[in-house]
C-alpha cells in the first residue's frame, strides 16, 4: 500500500543530529531499506519535516521504519494511505459500477 510518511523532527534533537553529522546517516539508512518513491523536505508546524512516499508492504514494517526516527530524532510520525490520480480514477469507477 502506498503511504505518505511524515517525519516531524524535534528541533533540539535534530540540531544535535546535524551538528553531530548523524541526521543524514539516519535518513539514508532508513531510505536504503524502504526505497521511497519520493522524498521531500520542508517545514511543517515550525518543525523540520520529511514527506516520504513509500510502498508499505506489511503493517509489521511500521516499527522498523519509525523507530530510527523516534530514537534518533524524537520525531512525530504519521503514516497516511495515499493514491495517485490513476488509482483515484479506478476507485471512482468502482463506485459508479455499484
Amino acid at each position: 500500500m502506498r503511504v505518505l510518511l511524515t517525519v516531524q523532527m524535534d528541533t533540539e534533537r535534530a540540531n544535535k543530529a546535524i551538528t553531530g553529522k548523524t541526521l543524514a546517516h539516519t535518513m539514508q539508512s532508513v531510505f536504503e531499506r524502504i526505497k521511497p518513491e519520493a522524498a521531500y523536505f520542508g517545514a511543517k508546524d515550525g518543525m523540520r519535516t520529511a514527506f516520504v512516499v513509500l510502498d508499505l508492504k506489511e503493517p509489521s514494517d511500521i516499527p522498523s521504519i519509525a523507530e530510527p526516527f523516534f530514537q534518533d530524532l524524537g520525531a512525530k510520525i504519521t503514516f497516511i494511505p495515499v493514491m495517485n490520480f490513476d488509482e483515484v480514477q479506478a476507485g471512482l469507477q468502482k463506485i459508479s459500477a455499484s
